[in-house]
């Protein structure tokens, strides 16, 4: 059976470091590119249109759609199908406990999910250290994250990350061996 690994969490609270970490250590973890269909930041993403959009949708290809920052991504059945080729193990980043629950209910896929966390302040400080030009609007990211967990009873984490006090090739190494002893 394919295997994916899904990681929930705020802004800046790792998942692009702690996905890197995997793919140093095995290189059949590979970050999955949602569609975009917007503007700023292309790294990472599959640009697409509104068009390609209500094709998915048509097709019913669409498994989950979240708008934020002005912008709309997408986690569609054919990206994930060819993520998954040759063995490969897509890492989704996900937001919204909302979208985990979509992944896992309309991909058939052994996947694990992952909650990496850090506080609202770190994530202030990470987003600003970066770079990033919307600091605030993370923030409010942050804030929505907290109260999709608080609202959500997803308790059912596989592993819970906090990036605060874990580094990122120690997590790494954790849901490497989740991966692992899930098949």
């Amino acid at each position: 059976m394919n295997q994916g690994i899904l990681l929930y969490g705020p802004p800046a609270a790792g998942k692009d470091t702690v996905t890197a970490a995997l793919a140093e250590l095995d290189s059949r973890y590979v970050l999955f590119s949602r569609i975009k269909i917007g503007s700023g930041k292309s790294e990472g993403y599959r640009m697409g249109t509104p068009g390609q959009l209500a094709e998915l949708e048509r097709r019913g290809d669409l498994i989950y759609r979240n708008d934020r920052y002005g912008n709309t991504y997408v986690v569609d059945r054919p990206g994930l199908g060819l993520a998954m080729e040759g063995g490969c193990i897509p890492i989704l980043h996900l937001g919204q406990v909302a979208g985990v629950e979509a992944v896992t209910a309309k991909y058939p896929a052994a996947w694990s999910t992952v909650l990496v966390w850090c506080s609202r302040g770190v994530t202030a400080v990470r987003s600003t250290s970066r770079g990033d030009r919307d600091t605030e609007a993370r923030l409010a990211a942050w804030d929505a994250t907290e109260q999709d967990l608080a609202t959500n009873d997803h308790s059912a984490w596989d592993l819970r990350v906090d990036t605060e006090v874990s580094s990122p090739g120690d997590a790494a190494v954790l849901i490497d061996q989740l991966v692992r002893a899930s098949v």
